[in-house]
Order: C-alpha cells, then structure tokens, then sequence
C-alpha cells in the first residue's frame, strides 16, 4: 500500500491492520466476546486527564447486560502515534489489543490483577500530575 512516510494510516487502513492482529489471537480467546472488537473513530480522554499530560485512552474492554466487547479508539492512536513508522504503530495496536483481551479472560476467570495493574498506573499519572 503506497503512503507517505509521516502521514498516519486512514481508519480503514487501521482496521485492516486490527483485523490481521486479531487474526493471530487464538480463537478460544474470543469466547464470550460476543459484541466482538470495534474501532471507533474518535478520541477517548480518561475522566482524571489533565493538560498538558492529557491521558488518552486506547482501548477498553466493557461487560454490560448485552454481551463483551472490545473498543479501540482510532482516534486516540492518531494523537498519540502520529508519526510512527507503521511497525511500531501496528505493535502499538497489538499491545492494547492484547492488553484488552487479559481483561476479558481475567473477567471470565473472576480475577482482576490486570485491573489493579492498571488502577496503579492511574494513582501513578495522578500523583505525577499533583491530582490527589
């Protein structure tokens, strides 16, 4: 596919490459996933992002009375990962895909380390932010 070296991928470009991400992901570790992986075209702030340290959020994982899902935020990589060589912008989409995964397989397990990892990561960010 021909582009210009620093111009990030269009979202259909992005889903293509989501779509061959998840590809590789065995096939038991959609069980359950039943509203499946969607890539959203806009930018996810977390509710505790402050200026200028904005903190974006990538993906989420979601359980409600309807089924399991998987969101991407298209939107939150192309202000993140603008200029990346697409490797590491695909190794990027990886990352949070499979980040997301742990989080719908610790669900089913009824485990929630992943969770605490990340609740860390945020007091984290708030600390170094003065938010607390």
């Amino acid at each position: 596919m021909d582009y210009k070296k620093d111009e990030f991928p269009s979202i259909d470009e992005t889903l293509e490459m989501l779509d061959d991400i998840a590809d590789e992901i065995p096939k038991e570790f959609f069980r359950k996933l039943n509203k499946g992986i969607i890539l959203l075209p806009e930018y996810k702030l977390h509710k505790s992002s402050c200026d200028p340290n904005r903190l974006y959020i990538m993906g989420e994982y979601s359980v409600d009375v309807t089924g399991r899902q998987i969101r991407i935020y298209y939107g939150s990589f192309k202000k993140i990962c603008q200029g990346l060589p697409r490797p590491i912008l695909r190794q990027k989409l990886k990352d949070v895909l499979l980040h997301e995964f742990t989080h719908h397989l610790e669900s089913m397990a009824g485990e929630k380390g992943l969770e605490i990892k990340d609740d860390e990561a945020l007091e984290k960010y708030m600390r170094k932010n003065n938010l607390n």
